[in-house]
């Protein structure tokens, strides 16, 4: 007998790591660690945490948009977030565990956020703004049911998000270090998939 409350079964990922699997079909999200921003029965949004954009420079992205870059500017990572709007860009940042939300922050955890508006470029230029903060160009995006189908299939596996992995680590480290913080020793897991 199902009961009426069986949509409550589905967890809600929102906050939680994925963990791409050896077998990951897609060349994009191979040994992808992607934090779920956003996830509900109508779909999830994620951010890629582990391919940076060297290529790409923060300041030069301000003066694209029109923002004046002071002295005092904070250097800050850009990285790939994931295929949908490449052009589109999401801060992902420290916030205070206490306290409002202003319109346009959306609260990943107690303590992280993220944030696609203006306002906060403009405050990074100026030196100012959340303590720990990355610049992720696009996002990752799944439909109703689509992320869990492609957990069903061995394409991800969850586990929790570590600050490390948004803000510290090398971004070469960082698919071990999930692993290992889910208590899989990632040789083992490669050598089970075979290599090439």
């Amino acid at each position: 007998m199902s009961s009426p409350d069986q949509k409550d079964e589905t967890q809600n990922l929102t906050g939680k790591v994925l963990i791409a699997m050896p077998g990951m079909a897609d060349p994009r999200f191979q040994r992808s660690v992607v934090l779920i921003c956003a996830h509900s029965e109508e779909g999830a949004m994620g951010l890629v945490l582990n391919h940076p954009l060297p290529e790409i420079k923060f300041t030069e992205l301000l003066e694209q948009l029109g923002i004046d870059v002071e002295d005092t500017a904070r250097h800050i990572e850009v990285r790939f977030g994931g295929p949908v709007e490449p052009a589109r860009g999401f801060v992902l940042h420290s916030v205070p565990e206490h306290g409002d939300d202003p319109e346009g922050r959306l609260r990943i955890g107690s303590a992280l956020a993220m944030t696609s508006t203006r306002d906060i470029l403009e405050d990074l230029a100026r030196g100012q703004g959340p303590e720990d903060a990355v610049l992720a160009l696009g996002y990752a995006g799944w439909g109703p049911g689509q992320i869990e189908a492609e957990m069903l299939q061995n394409g991800w596996l969850t586990g929790d998000g570590v600050e490390e992995l948004i803000f510290g680590a090398a971004h070469e480290e960082k698919w071990q270090l999930a692993l290992r913080a889910q208590g899989i020793d990632p040789s083992l897991l490669s050598a089970a998939a075979g290599r090439a």
